[in-house]
């Protein structure tokens, strides 16, 4: 990853006073340690009239998979090769506004004890990146920066130069140039944008982000028109982190425009007042739909095929209607995390006897799979390339047959509703397609008539009138016996 900095002056005020307010010295080349790699301070250039500094930081992939215990980027265990082979080393993310927290910290404060007149004073700087992902692309990088008064370059960086009709990369070359911002302001600026347009953090976002958050974002943030978009994503989506950092936000809104103090704010609501109700995760809801349509089957000997970490399976274990759970993911870490969440090892022997976990692929039939009365693939199938659902589609409905399935999936018309969703992304860095409800109906249909199935379909979440529900659902009922189709 490499920035620079670049200011320019005059001899009453020479450029070269970036070095006192960065406290880095221009004659000498500075590296610091991290927990993932190493950060180097340099200036390529340093005269009265022009000074650049620049923060190249080199990434030990290793050093950064230990300290994450394991887990890939975005959270995504399973992806073993990714934890080493991605672009955490070159491109600008949340390592580096870490590094630059790190290294400049007294910069980023407003703090120059040698020359403390200085930080307060507006000059000019251009700062580059020449690697910057942008998750909504050119147009939301200026529509970041803009607003902060800077001059903005985004230009997009193609896939390959040799093959131009491959588009564009997710990746911008960022230019900023401001005449009238202080070096500190520039710092807090990118302290919390870039990790912003990169839309993923390497570490785990605790509560204490929220303060971060608003002590770089102090007199600018509150503001700014994508405050929504920038604490969402600075927060990684976190709902309580984000709602308690919006409140917070609000306040000091209110303060500004009373010209008064936030505590005063603050303290002017009452214990008693009522506190907006909590809206019920979509995660929530697809489980109780799923449960509501299980019980409805009659089904008690249930399958929970890509059971990933085992939220439905421990759902399903609360009804005594449900005798027999069966969690099967490919994934032996998932079912491991799963068991654990079950507390298998400490549960009584009756309950045990309830609920089974073992690994399988989807992709082939499987005997362990037969005899049962329902199959549940909530969010599964977008998981799968779609050259590989033909072979899900018979290991399910042409094998094990079961008498009721249940598939969930996402509705990617919905995803416009998705404040914080970039046009053209999907919701899930793994998804390898999303439907439309006229797609999913299409497929789901011809699935049933190939397998002697009946199809009804059932929205879950919200049901918007133009664009549907986030999450469609279809519930297959087995109406042709497998031995009078072949006939």
């Amino acid at each position: 990853m490499f920035l620079t900095i670049t200011t320019t002056g005059t001899p009453e005020r020479p450029a070269t006073d970036l070095g006192y307010l960065l406290h880095k010295h221009p004659e000498k080349a500075q590296a610091f340690s991290t927990s993932y790699g190493t950060a180097h301070v340099l200036y390529p250039e340093a005269d009265a009239e022009r000074c650049t500094a620049a923060l190249l930081l080199e990434v030990d992939a290793v050093a950064l998979v230990r300290r994450g215990k394991g887990k890939g980027r975005g959270g995504a265990p399973d992806a073993a090769l990714a934890q080493y082979v991605n672009d955490r080393p070159y491109a600008a993310s949340s390592l580096l506004a870490v590094a630059l927290s790190g290294v400049f910290s007294s910069a980023m404060k407003g703090v120059c004890n040698a020359r403390p007149e200085l930080p307060a004073l507006p000059r000019p700087l251009r700062i580059e990146v020449l690697a910057l992902p942008a998750r909504g692309g050119p147009g939301l990088v200026r529509r970041l920066f803009e607003p902060l008064g800077w001059t903005v370059t985004a230009e997009p960086v193609p896939l390959d130069t040799e093959f131009p009709q491959w588009g564009d990369s997710r990746y911008v070359r960022l230019e900023l140039e401001s005449t009238d911002r202080t070096l500190a302001e520039a710092l807090r600026h990118l302290y919390v944008l870039l990790p912003v347009l990169d839309d993923a953090k390497h570490y785990w976002v605790a509560p204490d982000e929220v303060d971060k958050l608003l002590r770089a974002g102090e007199g600018w943030l509150p503001g700014h028109p994508e405050q929504k978009l920038i604490t969402s994503r600075y927060l990684a989506r976190r709902w309580s982190l984000t709602r308690a950092a919006t409140e917070r936000l609000e306040l000091v809104r209110l303060a500004e425009t009373d010209d008064s103090e936030v505590e005063e704010i603050d303290n002017a609501v009452g214990a008693e007042t009522e506190t907006e109700e909590r809206p019920t995760p979509l995660a929530v809801q697809r489980r109780e739909a799923i449960t509501a349509a299980l019980k409805a089957s009659g089904a008690a000997r249930v399958l929970d095929l890509g059971c990933g970490q085992g939220q439905l399976v421990q759902t399903l274990l609360k009804d005594p209607a449900f005798t027999e759970i069966v969690g099967v993911d490919v994934s032996m870490r998932a079912l491991t995390i799963a068991s654990r969440r079950l507390k298998l090892d400490r549960m009584g022997e009756r309950q045990a006897a309830r609920v089974k976990l073992f690994q399988g692929s989807l992709a082939y039939t499987d005997q362990r799979i037969k005899g049962y009365d329902a199959a549940v693939l909530s969010e599964v199938i977008e998981h799968l390339d779609l050259p590989r659902l033909p072979a899900l589609e018979y290991a399910v409905f042409g094998s094990a047959r079961p008498r009721t399935v249940l598939v969930t999936t996402p509705n990617v018309e919905y995803n416009v509703r998705w404040e914080s969703l970039p046009a053209g992304q999907v919701r899930h860095g793994d998804h390898r397609f999303e439907w439309t409800r006229a797609e999913f109906r299409a497929w789901a249909e011809a699935v049933a008539e190939r397998h002697g199935y009946g199809a009804e379909f059932v929205p879950v979440g919200p049901d918007d009138p133009e664009v549907g529900p986030p999450t469609q659902m279809a519930v297959f009922t087995l109406t042709t016996p497998k031995e009078a189709k072949a006939a």
